[in-house]
């Protein structure tokens, strides 16, 4: 299994999968084997899966693995949960209770997992910072889903400068994420690309499972160098 910390100074391609288990066992074995790629078992994927996907996509994917399974209390128990399944990194969002946030970044790191938070819904990521006592290993500038198609809705990369001149940690951009998107998100600093899988019809950007996958992620890695 690859070393489980991640190294704030390379960039990484995170590729999501939030169908089902069976997609996943479909592409995972045509993508590259890089240190520089990260599996997300997707929260839709966790729903509808659970532990048992994720135990799965461990056994075939010898990389760093991230469940998105956005704690929102309990960390304890999720975080020892995920770590069981085999991953080795999980989200917590970041509107959760500060106790739960020091908790999850505690419990991480006594793990050796890598804490991400999500900042899904937060205004400003310094007010999440700030009271927390230790930082995460990333932050995850992210627009929703659901956000994708309202006009004026942007990932805040604004906030980079501000996060990077405080804390000590790596920045993911999420949220409709393309070549082009990529390829922004790297000029304004982040350091982790997180693009969806997505069936062709599907109203989200990302890439496409009708394109030939190997060569997208390559392609990704290349912009994002």
């Amino acid at each position: 299994m690859t070393e489980r910390k991640l190294d704030h100074r390379q960039r990484y391609l995170q590729i999501a999968f939030n169908y089902d288990l069976g997609m996943a066992l479909s592409v995972i074995p045509k993508l590259p084997r890089s240190e520089r790629i990260l599996i997300e078992a997707g929260t839709p994927f966790i729903k509808r899966e659970g532990m048992r996907g994720v135990r799965t996509i461990r056994s075939i994917w010898p990389g760093h693995l991230i469940a998105d399974i956005k704690t929102s209390d309990g960390a304890a128990g999720e975080v020892q949960m995920v770590r069981d399944a085999g991953a080795d990194g999980i989200t917590v969002l970041g509107n959760a209770p500060t106790e739960t946030l020091d908790l999850f970044v505690r419990e991480c790191d006594g793990l050796n997992l890598i804490s991400f938070v999500d900042l899904l819904g937060v205004g400003d990521p310094l007010e999440v910072l700030r009271p927390m006592r230790t930082a995460p290993d990333v932050l995850v500038l992210h627009k929703g889903r659901d956000e994708e198609k309202t006009r004026g809705k942007v990932i805040e990369y604004r906030h980079v400068n501000r996060i990077r001149s405080k804390f000590d940690v790596s920045i993911a951009a999420a949220g409709g994420v393309d070549l082009d998107q990529a390829r922004s998100a790297i000029f304004n600093g982040a350091n982790i690309v997180v693009v969806n899988l997505v069936r062709p019809g599907d109203p989200w950007q990302g890439i496409s499972t009708s394109e030939d996958i190997g060569a997208m992620a390559r392609k990704f890695l290349e912009t994002i160098e």
